[in-house]
């Protein structure tokens, strides 16, 4: 394999793995903020115990993706050092203040709400929690406005070779920024809905086995996950699709390669429900179409034609060069329909179980295949997140920033093959050792119980009591 191909597979690697607990831990934090406000509110001790449980697999999750950060820093440092410095005076800005305000801030309250139960007052408390919630939302905003520069390059001018900033307020107003922020945060709120909804249904399946008060905390905790999912993945659909209306512009090889459609697709446009395409061939080998439904999905009418790929990459070959841009079309295609079709069975799957866990006619409680479906959903957001990663990173192919600087120019001069290996066999060990990890610890938070802290709280109580006073016969 090529350096540049080994250098790109580490890239995925450890941004996928590290974009697994980003939204993990937006959208859990949010829950448990939720779940601590409902307490403060209703002075109910069970959201007081719902909140320190889901509290301690949000904290799970921010620890290991803490340490897949890192781990992402040092392969950009490694292999994508020539980016680095083509790139760094434009992110230097906002990845400065995301580490020194919004990390900062996010780490700083998430330490005072955990060693603080108790010992301030629960409004104090509280505000604690909201902050890291603040925190967390802004750490992913300025880290999405460097992002959104690579997809749509806006306030530098070239100078010795490199991008340099002159107009701060263009870059964290580019218009590609609120439609990535947008749909990570909404994706985010819908994840941490579904897990926790996921999670509690898998601990209702051996409902038998539980305590009546316990199974009565996990049924508060599927209806406030599905809430949440549902409208997370109401609002996701809504980003996405405005999103995916502004590639038609921005980057219409992006969007030509969703839709598998080589060739322009005529007025009005069919939309491709399943198909595959001979990449070597540049053309399409088969597929199952909907008429007018991508006119519909593009306009909102039922009429208008769509470029193909081979338009846009002579577009694209006339502004900047001759060389291929046709990026990995299968890869696009069913990751745009995997993310798409998976949210809209997230969206289904939350209103359905809302409406099957309503309180007269609560059957899905009731029957285990239910619950099956609720739990497996669990893997879901995992899976349509990282879709929609490929599609935002692999569409932009043969750019690291669009238009200005190729993958071939990012990577580090001085990195070989060998490195490559070792360091991807080194990371790919480290990150099956930090899942297994995660995995283990949250299947054991899920053995103990949301009651499992107060009950030891009330055993170190009893166990603290003098035998010879009074009050102890």
């Amino acid at each position: 394999m090529s350096i540049v191909t080994l250098a790109r597979f580490q890239f995925a690697m450890t941004t996928i793995f590290h974009f697994f607990f980003v939204p993990f831990s937006i959208g859990t934090v949010l829950i448990v903020a939720i779940l601590e406000t409902c307490y403060v509110v209703t002075k109910n001790e069970q959201y007081k115990q719902l909140t320190k449980f889901w509290g301690n697999i949000m904290l799970l999750s921010f620890a290991v993706g803490v340490v897949t950060g890192i781990i992402q820093e040092f392969q950009f440092g490694m292999n994508w050092s020539d980016y680095s410095r083509f790139v760094g005076d434009i992110f230097g800005a906002p990845l400065a203040i995301e580490a020194l305000l919004a990390f900062f801030m996010e780490s700083t309250f998430l330490g005072l709400w955990m060693f603080t139960w108790d010992r301030v007052s629960k409004k104090l408390h509280l505000l604690f929690i909201w902050l890291v919630v603040v925190g967390s939302m802004a750490s992913a905003l300025w880290i999405l406005a460097a992002n959104s520069f690579m997809q749509h390059p806006v306030g530098y001018v070239i100078r010795h070779g490199r991008a340099e900033m002159v107009n701060f307020f263009a870059v964290i107003t580019n218009a590609q920024f609120f439609y990535e922020y947008g749909h990570v945060i909404t994706g985010a709120i819908t994840m941490g809905g579904i897990i926790v909804a996921g999670l509690s249904a898998f601990q209702l399946l051996k409902k038998d086995k539980l305590e009546k008060t316990t199974v009565a905390l996990y049924k508060k905790t599927v209806r406030l996950g599905l809430v949440i999912s549902l409208v997370g993945s109401i609002s996701v659909m809504g980003v996405g699709d405005l999103q995916m209306k502004a590639l038609i512009k921005e980057q219409p090889m992006k969007f030509a390669a969703m839709e598998g459609a080589y060739k322009d697709s005529g007025d009005p446009a069919a939309w491709t429900l399943i198909g595959w395409a001979n990449e070597a061939k540049h053309e399409e080998v088969f597929g199952i179409k909907i008429p007018y439904m991508l006119s519909i999905l593009s306009y909102d009418k039922l009429s208008g034609s769509v470029k193909g790929m081979d338009s846009a990459n002579k577009a694209l070959i006339k502004k900047y060069g001759k060389r291929n841009y046709y990026p990995m079309v299968n890869m696009m295609f069913w990751s745009f329909r995997v993310m798409a079709g998976f949210g809209a069975l997230m969206f289904l799957v939350s209103a359905l179980g809302l409406f099957f866990t309503r309180k007269k006619k609560a059957i899905l409680y009731e029957h285990k295949w239910m619950l099956w479906i609720l739990g497996m959903m669990t893997f879901t957001p995992f899976i349509a997140n990282t879709c929609g990663w490929l599609i935002t990173e692999l569409g932009r192919y043969p750019w690291t920033v669009y238009g200005l600087f190729t993958i071939k120019q990012s990577v580090s001069p001085n990195v070989s093959a060998t490195s490559l290996i070792i360091s991807n066999t080194v990371y790919f060990l480290l990150f099956t050792t930090l899942a297994a990890t995660m995995v283990s610890l949250v299947i054991r938070e899920l053995k103990k119980g949301p009651e499992y802290e107060e009950q030891q709280l009330q055993l170190a109580n009893q166990a603290s009591v003098d035998p010879f006073d009074k009050g102890a016969f």
